[in-house]
């Protein structure tokens, strides 16, 4: 009995770093940490995807992302430097009450996603 436990346990264990190895490595993800209100910072994987920055939890069984943040009218606030290097913005205009945090070069290659966007697209970025 106690031998099924420990062999379910290492199972389920192995699967989460395997998701976690797999969502990292798929082209176009960057990690980044979500955070949304005044809740602690979670560790993610963000992929940009059809005019999206979907963010999927590094932590957890399902693939498909738990946040979906557009583009179109999305306002983010200047960035700053949080601990362990990384810089965070907070997000507003469709998406309220979400800040985001990844290291120097994803945070640039993130405010370059959202000055690409179509001139249709309303967008600010400070």
């Amino acid at each position: 009995m106690v031998t099924t436990v420990v062999v379910l346990v290492v199972a389920l264990a192995v699967l989460v770093v395997l998701r976690g190895v797999t969502l990292a490595r798929v082209r176009g993800s960057v990690p980044c940490r979500l955070r949304v209100g005044d809740r602690g910072w979670q560790s993610g994987v963000a992929r940009y995807a059809d005019g999206e920055l979907h963010w999927i939890p590094l932590l957890g069984v399902r693939l498909r992302p738990r946040h979906a943040i557009a583009r179109r009218g999305l306002v983010v606030s200047p960035r700053r430097e949080i601990e362990g290097g990384l810089y965070a913005v907070d997000c507003d205009g469709s998406t309220r009450g979400i800040s985001l945090a990844m290291s120097p070069d994803a945070m640039t290659g993130f405010l370059a996603w959202l000055e690409s966007a179509p001139p249709s697209a309303y967008l600010d970025v400070a």
